[in-house]
């Protein structure tokens, strides 16, 4: 049998995800960081591509 999460009780302390913190909030709103993140996924997947073609 598999275990089981001993901590699964609703309304726990535990039991919420962490909030983020307000540094990890203005990444994710910031319009500059999100470009930035844009252009080097689509390099990796570039990169990647390139490599599937001969």
């Amino acid at each position: 049998m598999a275990n089981k999460p001993t901590n699964k009780e609703p309304y726990q302390q535990a039991y919420y995800p962490p909030a983020p913190t307000g540094f990890t909030k203005s990444m994710r709103t910031s319009v500059i960081w999100q470009f930035y993140r844009f252009i080097v996924i689509n390099l990796k997947m570039l990169k990647l591509m390139s490599k599937s073609h001969h």
